[in-house]
């Protein structure tokens, strides 16, 4: 069994849902593909790298993402930083060969996600884009169920990303409501997620009719460079604009006829992570809501009359990743379980050669939807979403 060297840019949230993931995925998945070796991190300063490598367990830390790019003992480079960077940083280390996997979403424009999918076309390396909703075990097995056929066609998708962690007018104004940093607001921060659930399960999407709404037009201005997320202050102080959504609303039409909807907010009071989809098909419905993240909820058409209804599903061994994870359904699965899976999968593929999805050219086309959803907004009109060339 190989070691790989992982240099992972940015300590903030993801990146310690990143590291807890290098350090249990060969606990849960044994034998490993290859053994996660946490070399460098790589933060602003040389404090708060030196901070987040004791905290995190690598080994080495720098002040320079560059020095982690062009160390020839790293060969996976992880970027956890805010999407202004993301660009510039995978570049950089396609070009260095190194595998790499980026957190959503891919970039802030879909000019800058061709050129980061081009460029790892071009290195030939792995590379994968972090949506890891899609590795929640119940997510997987909706996935199973439709690809058997037990809901039939798909007719009609319904998915909601909703959050009140900015729902305070008085919450700092974050990197995530400044354009020039984060590209788009709930667009791009959650409802990304959403579309990439709905490519997933349903397919490619052809078209979009959107609005795009920004409901608090300023805000705190932070005093640390930290990301402060979900704090809120006393409302004193300068404050600053904001340039991006707070909400996104859109219908969709999807190649294979079937047709949806999906909401994005981080302004919805009482909604904490409430990520959803309801499926519709000729032969039953499916239903997920990731704050009851064990349950999967179906319904099939051909069951009889007098027992037809949605039933509960939870999960576990007999499930997707079930057999790694946890001896007992309804246990409970947690947000690190996911990108715990998502580490074995990427690794997977690095040591097979192979590709893992999502990648960059899922990253890629989803800016492509984010852009066409931002032009509908702008237009109220349906755009037509392009295609990328593999």
């Amino acid at each position: 069994m190989e070691n790989l060297n992982v240099g992972l840019i940015g300590a903030g949230f993801m990146g310690k849902a990143h590291s807890l993931a290098y350090a249990a995925m060969p606990m849960f998945f044994w034998p490993a593909p290859a053994m996660p070796v946490r070399k460098t991190i790589a933060e602003a300063t040389a404090p708060l790298a030196e901070e987040a490598s004791r905290r995190f367990g690598f080994e080495k830390y720098t002040a320079d993402w560059r020095e982690v790019v062009e160390d020839p003992e790293i060969d996976v480079i992880d970027i956890a930083t805010p999407n202004h960077l993301h660009a510039e940083i995978a570049i950089a280390a396609a070009k260095a060969g190194k595998h790499i996997i980026s957190e959503k979403p891919l970039a802030r424009t879909s000019e800058e996600a061709k050129q980061m999918y081009d460029a790892v076309k071009d290195a030939g390396v792995v590379h994968m884009v972090a949506f890891n909703y899609r590795r929640t075990p119940a997510v997987a097995l909706a996935k199973k169920f439709i690809e058997e056929g037990a809901i039939g066609r798909i007719t009609n998708f319904r998915g909601t990303y909703l959050q009140d962690w900015s729902a305070d007018p008085n919450s700092p104004l974050s990197w995530r409501f400044q354009k020039k940093i984060a590209g788009s607001g709930a667009l791009g921060d959650i409802a990304t997620h959403v579309i990439d659930l709905a490519r997933y399960l349903v397919g490619d999407v052809a078209q979009v009719n959107a609005l795009l709404s920004t409901f608090i037009t300023e805000r705190p201005i932070q005093v640390s460079g930290a990301d402060a997320l979900g704090n809120v202050t006393g409302g004193e102080g300068p404050r600053g604009a904001v340039d991006v959504d707070d909400e996104v609303m859109t219908m969709i039409r999807f190649s294979n006829g079937a047709v949806g909807s999906i909401e994005a907010t981080r302004n919805a009071h009482g909604r904490n992570n409430f990520i959803t989809f309801e499926i519709h098909g000729t032969g039953g419905s499916i239903i997920f809501n990731y704050e009851r993240r064990d349950e999967l909820q179906v319904c099939f058409a051909n069951d009889p009359g007098d027992r037809r209804g949605f039933r509960t599903i939870y999960t576990g061994p007999a499930h997707p990743n079930g057999a790694a994870l946890w001896p007992i359904p309804a246990l409970g699965i947690g947000y690190g379980e996911t990108k715990i899976i998502e580490a074995h999968d990427f690794f997977t593929a690095i040591v097979e050669g192979g590709t893992v999805s999502p990648n960059f050219a899922d990253g890629y086309q989803i800016a492509l939807i984010d852009d066409a959803i931002i032009e509908s907004g702008e237009t109220g009109a349906w755009v037509d979403v392009p295609a990328i060339e593999n």
